[in-house]
């Protein structure tokens, strides 16, 4: 009894560490002084409505969507069927394929940004939005390809002949028995590859310019000039959107059925 009881006051506790720092940037997006503090000095929208204002934070804001979007949904496209290809089949060079496409996990962003920018130099991709999809893609791919393999065991492999068998079309096998056991996988993995989109700042400056700019590397770029509450109130606007994705995912798929999935 006590055990559990130490055990619930060491969660409670590393979520109030967790959650603390997104309430100190809301509230400091609030504050009607000209620059941060926490607890904020009065209440004030007023540097949401100056965020909303500037045509480059709305630029960058639509540009991050559009890229997260776009990279996860390629991802999505190109990992599954790698993991199916993975999990089914054994030939020459599976060991090496799967460390290869496992392989942006542990390299360094950076490398990988410096690397896209000048092999992309060749083609005419640099500074485009087209080159930061490639390599938003490259980096993102990993999280939905190992969240997806995951869950392809050889039992389930047992259904998909069981379906084919039965006088199922391939097709029919994938979308009636495979993708159902693979969603949570699928949802999992692109919710994380969304998120590393979204927030990544390494790959991304080497590619944006000052009419491509995504969130992650605007703020970089102000915060070394200016610091006032417009920074906390980009951020809060952050929180916001990742608060309603999940609200939405909850309501759409479940996020209790992800967890009795995984």
């Amino acid at each position: 009894m006590i055990v559990r009881w130490l055990v619930r006051l060491v969660a409670w506790a590393l979520l109030i560490y967790l959650v603390l720092p997104l309430v100190v940037i809301m509230g400091a997006s609030f504050t009607t002084t000209p620059y941060l503090t926490f607890p904020p000095q009065g209440w004030t929208s007023d540097w949401y409505r100056q965020m909303l204002g500037d045509a480059s934070y709305v630029s960058a804001f639509v540009t991050s969507s559009l890229l997260a979007m776009a990279a996860t949904l390629i991802a999505v496209l190109m990992t599954v069927p790698a993991a199916l290809a993975l999990a089914r089949y054994d030939f020459p060079g599976k060991a090496a394929m799967s460390a290869l496409l496992m392989s942006p996990l542990v390299l360094p962003h950076i490398v990988l940004g410096a690397a896209l920018l000048q092999f992309g130099g060749y083609f005419g991709l640099t500074r485009s939005f087209l080159a930061l999809l490639i390599g938003h893609t490259v980096i993102v791919a990993p999280f939905v390809l190992r969240s997806t393999f995951a869950l392809l065991s050889p039992e389930q492999r047992a259904l998909e002949e069981a379906s084919s068998d039965l006088g199922a079309h391939p097709l029919q096998t994938f979308f009636l028995v495979t993708l159902p056991q693979i969603r949570a996988g699928i949802v999992t993995g692109s919710i994380f590859a969304f998120i590393s989109s979204w927030i990544n700042v390494e790959l991304s400056i080497f590619n944006t310019t000052a009419d491509l700019n995504t969130i992650p590397v605007k703020l970089f770029n102000y915060v070394q000039y200016t610091i006032d509450p417009t920074i906390a109130a980009v951020s809060g606007a952050t929180i916001v959107v990742a608060v309603l994705a999940i609200v939405i995912l909850d309501l759409t798929v479940g996020l209790d059925m992800l967890s009795e999935r995984k």
